[in-house]
Order: structure tokens, then C-alpha cells, then sequence
């Protein structure tokens, strides 16, 4: 099941009930120095008590020579010290990596029991995370370090939690399924493996503190791999204090090292540990950079620019217009799938200015909403506390050349473009989608079927969407590549942010469609996936094709004529 696309508004309604539930039927929550792995105490991390942040390699736990200190998101002050290492400190990084060798840790000949014991790890796991204190304590965790809800930030514990019940049991061997091809001959046959790298790094962004540096991190080591992880230092505190539960449940020491530096001493690390595969995720621009320093040697989930169409028959104004402000602004716009440009058709257009200029009182023909910085507030400006912001930009200049890259700029805040387009300009839609270069997520809102089957002449893309209880292609998809496109007015309403998705299918406790297999950017053979055993066996591992040749020798062989 996906559960990563329920996240943040596809708990909307049942995660907050879930976790009211819990605190009402718990009069206290424990402190964090009765968790058995917690080190810091949520409530009590400020700047006279600031917490600390420590480096995992070899076995250890590990200082550095300095502190980063991070700056509290409330009010500015220092509350979190990390110990970054520099340049001169990252050589026990690199020899725990050239340890591990580049068959892996375990693959299907060399100690499959641990395929065994980390079905183990992530049923622990699973379970300590669906303890009420335990999720309480991540919640709030991210709270202090991400601009989320407390719903918000539930749902990603909730999702995390799910994918390890997902991979209890017998279900991370199953991931190294093998598979065989009947030889030419008798005692000869074909076998395909799916093969560790061996050593391997992880890059991990701000947004999603939690969810993404686990789901990558235990994939990684369910298909054999020593991964070392670096964390955003804004919000690595999460993860160490994950790293830490996850040893309590059974992970051997020896199998992650855990990271914190600025970008340019982790870039040095790479080049001199050499791992075989980087999985990075974040802004496109340092994952171009990464991809030539490595030489090729990477998987991406970068950031995207991503779309949403309103079909000529959108209804339910007032729902819709709320959906796209969730995708475009919940949890202030810092997702890697938020809504970066709507395109709205003719007859919606007038709707939804109107309804967006009673909400917010923004006058102003370009500048429809927003734009100022936050008022009355200690928020420091490195979080870039702006309102939600929206700029009207007429399609035809977001076509023009000199345009098109500052109007795709990616930006991670609640900002977005807003544009609309008359029926007989619908190939103007596709040539803008045609042109931008990220290809993460998509929403297409109508249920006007000769709408989505406007146009057919394109290269199809990889977009296959489910609605009523009937599976089809989309033909819109056949102009497009995003990985992820929903299209259909209720079900798939909005889902162009796959992190906060699907309020209705919570709502309505119904579950989300099985075909989609993975969540990552498509149209570009460095696309990594997250989450599901076919992302995880993309990313994480490679085909390995072993030939067994056992004889016997053909009768009556004789050594061939000599040529």
C-alpha cells in the first residue's frame, strides 16, 4: 500500500482524531528520559537549554571540533548545537565506507539471515513508532524544527511507521526475489539477482525530516548496502534521535554512519569515499552539480516545478479553491511536490480570482495575493517567513523565452504562478507543461473526458491514474512525464502535492490506488523513487545475471579441427 501519498492532508481529518484520541485517553505524556532512546526532551529545547546533535561512525557516537548552531524558527535564538565536522575530520567516514565491500553487507548468497533480521528491525520499529509517546515525541520533534502543523508532522511519523510494518517478516527478502531463464542446453540456466552496491551515501532535505531519510535509509540497508546518511542541519536533531530508536531495535552499529556537515565538506567526502551510489534528494541545481562530480553515479528525487490544470468544468468552487491552497501552501510551501503554477481555465477563471480576493483583500493586477514578509513575528529571516504569495502571469509571456526560467524558477515557500487559458489555447497549455525540465508531480481537475481527450499527438508519458473503480490511461498524460499526475475533479482533486495528499480518500477511509508504485521524478534515468519495493529496488540495488553451466559434456564430443 502507498501509504507515503497519505501524508500531512491525507490525514487531514483521521490523523488529528487519531492523535486527540490518544492524548485524551493518556491524561500525560511521558518524558522523553523514560523513551529508552531519546536523548533530549522536546519541551525544554531552547536557547538556555539548547540541544545537542552528534555524528554516529564506527560504532560511536562522535563530537567534532565545532558546533553549528541552529537558530530557533520561533524566536531566533541558538537552541540546537550540531557538531558538523569539517574537512580535516571526515577520514574515519571514509574508512568505515571502504570497509564495506561492493558486494554489500548481505546479498542472496552471503548472510541472507539478514535479510531476516531487518524484517525484524522494522517490526520493532514499526511498533515503537505506533506507541502514542513515541509518535507524540517525533511530532513535536519536527514541530520545533519544521514549519508544520502538529496534524502535519503526525502524519509523517504515521507514514513512516506504515512503511515499516510494510517491510516486517519475510518482506525485505522477498525484495531480493531472483528469477530464471531456462539455458540452451541441459544443466545450463539463467538466473537474475537483484545486487547491493556496497557502499552508498544519502542526502536528505529539510522538508520532510523524518519520512524520507527513513524510507531511504532502510532501504538501502534492506538490499544489503552500508549506507552513510547526511541530514539537513536544520532538522538532522530528527533523525539522530530516529538513528538512536533504531538501534535500541536491533540495527547493528556497524551498518549506517550518520553525518553532519555543510554541503561543501560532504561533497569532499564523496569524492574521496567514492561510494558506489548517492541517492540525493533536494534542489535540482546541486543535483546536476553531484551527478558530474560522481559520474553518474547517483539516483535523484530533486525538487520540481509543478503543475495543476482546471478543466472547463470545475464545480465546488470554494473545495477547490481550498485544496489548491493546501498544495500550494501547507507547511508554508516547503514541499517537493507544491503546487508552482495553476493553470485555470476561462470559465473558472473569474470564480476563483473573485473568491481569492474576498479571502485575502489583495488588490492588484499581477500581484493577486501576498508578497509582503510576515509581520509582528521573531521568526529569523534564513526561514524566509513571507505570506502566501501568488502572481497572475499571462500565458503568453510565460511562453516567451526571456520569460519561461524566472517564471519556473523553483522556489521552496508558498509561492506560486497563476495563469489562465481560453479552450482554443490548450496547446499553448501542453507546450509550457512540454517545457519545463522537472518532472515530479501533476494534477489534472475535471471530469470532462472530451476536455482530457483533447489532444493525442504527443509521446506518452508514464502518468496512469484511477478513478470511479475503473483503471485507464489518461489521455493528457500523453503530453506529459510527470511521474505522479491525478487527474478527475473529487478523487484526484489536487493531488499535485503528493506529501499533503488525498483529504477525500482519508476522509472517506477508502484506499488509494494500488498502481501507483513509487513516488520520484520521471523522464530521466537518474529518477530515484521512495518508499515501495519497486523504488527501492531501483534505487538500491542492480541486476547481477549469474549463468549456471553444470553439464554434462554433449556424448561423443571431440575436440574441434583446429581453425
Amino acid at each position: 500500500m502507498m501509504y507515503r501519498l497519505k501524508i500531512c492532508r491525507g490525514l487531514g481529518d483521521r490523523a488529528p482524531r487519531v492523535a486527540v484520541n490518544w492524548l485524551t485517553s493518556f491524561s500525560f505524556l511521558r518524558s522523553a528520559h523514560s523513551l529508552s532512546f531519546a536523548t533530549v526532551e522536546v519541551n525544554k529545547i531552547s536557547g538556555s537549554q539548547p540541544a545537542e546533535v552528534y555524528n554516529f561512525v564506527q560504532g560511536k557516537w562522535t563530537g567534532s571540533s565545532k558546533w553549528n548552531m541552529i537558530l530557533d524558527p520561533l524566536n531566533g535564538e541558538s537552541f540546537i548545537k550540531v557538531a558538523e565536522v569539517d574537512e580535516n575530520e571526515i577520514q574515519p567516514f571514509v574508512d568505515s565506507l571502504s570497509k564495506c565491500p561492493k558486494h554489500g553487507l548481505h546479498n542472496p548468497f552471503k548472510a541472507p539471515e539478514r535479510y531476516l533480521m531487518y524484517g525484524d528491525i522494522s517490526k520493532k520499529a514499526g511498533h515503537m513508532l505506533s506507541q502514542p509517546e513515541v509518535s507524540d515525541f517525533f511530532a513535536r520533534l519536527i514541530q520545533r524544527v519544521s514549519p508544520k502543523s502538529y496534524q502535519q508532522a503526525f502524519g509523517e511519523v504515521f507514514v513512516t511507521q506504515k512503511f515499516l510494518e510494510n517491510f516486517c517478516g519475510d518482506q525485505v527478502r522477498f525484495l531480493a526475489r531472483s528469477f530464471a531463464v531456462p539455458g540452451n542446453h541441459l544443466g545450463q540456466q539463467s538466473h537474475g539477482f537483484r545486487w547491493p552496491y556496497g557502499p552508498v551515501a544519502l542526502i536528505t532535505p529539510f522538508n520532510f525530516p523524518l519520512e524520507i531519510p527513513v524510507l531511504q535509509l532502510m532501504g538501502a540497508l534492506y538490499m544489503g548496502n552500508k549506507p552513510v546518511l547526511k541530514v539537513d542541519s536544520k532538522v538532522c536533531i530528527v533523525m539522530e534521535q530516529m538513528l538512536r530508536l533504531l538501534h535500541d531495535c536491533g540495527l547493528p552499529v556497524e551498518d549506517v554512519d550518520f553525518i553532519n556537515s555543510d554541503g561543501k565538506t560532504m561533497n569532499t567526502l564523496l569524492l574521496k569515499a567514492n561510494p558506489r551510489m548517492t541517492l540525493f534528494t533536494g534542489s535540482s541545481r546541486v543535483a546536476d552539480k553531484l551527478a558530474i562530480d560522481l559520474k553518474g553515479r547517483i539516483k535523484l528525487e530533486d525538487a520540481g516545478f509543478d503543475w495543476k490544470i482546471l478543466g472547463p468544468d470545475v464545480q465546488e468552487m470554494d473545495y477547490v479553491a481550498w485544496v489548491c491552497d493546501q498544495d500550494a501552501y501547507a507547511c508554508s510551501g516547503q514541499k517537493c511536490s507544491a503546487q508552482s503554477i495553476l493553470f485555470m481555465h476561462e470559465f473558472t477563471t473569474e470564480a476563483m480570482l473573485e473568491h481569492m480576493n474576498k479571502l485575502l483583500q489583495i488588490p492588484g493586477s499581477k500581484l493577486l495575493f501576498g508578497g509582503k514578509p510576515l509581520e509582528n513575528h521573531c521568526i529569523p529571516p534564513i526561514y524566509g517567513a513571507i505570506k502566501p504569495t501568488a502572481i497572475y502571469v499571462p500565458l503568453e509571456e510565460i511562453l516567451k523565452d526571456s520569460n519561461f526560467d524566472l517564471v519556473t524558477k523553483e522556489i521552496f515557500g508558498p509561492f506560486q504562478i497563476i495563469t489562465k487559458y481560453m479552450h482554443d489555447q490548450i496547446p499553448l497549455v501542453l507546450n509550457a507543461l512540454e517545457k519545463m525540465h522537472a518532472h515530479l508531480t501533476a494534477a489534472v481537475v475535471s471530469n470532462d473526458l472530451m476536455f482530457l481527450q483533447a489532444r493525442k499527438t504527443m509521446i506518452v508519458g508514464l502518468s496512469i491514474m484511477k478513478y470511479s473503480d475503473q483503471v485507464k490511461y489518461d489521455p493528457l498524460a500523453i503530453h506529459t512525464v510527470n511521474l505522479a499526475c491525478f487527474d478527475n475533479y473529487r478523487k484526484s482533486l489536487a493531488i499535485l502535492s503528493m506529501e499533503p495528499l488525498m483529504l477525500d480518500y482519508a476522509r472517506e477511509q477508502r484506499e488509494l490506488p494500488k498502481i501507483i508504485g513509487m513516488f520520484g521524478p520521471a523522464g530521466d534515468p537518474r529518477g530515484a523513487g521512495i518508499g515501495t519495493p519497486e523504488a527501492i529496488k531501483l534505487v538500491w540495488s542492480c541486476h547481477r545475471e549469474i549463468i549456471y553451466d553444470v553439464g554434462p559434456v554433449p556424448q561423443n564430443w571431440e575436440v574441434p579441427l583446429s581453425t
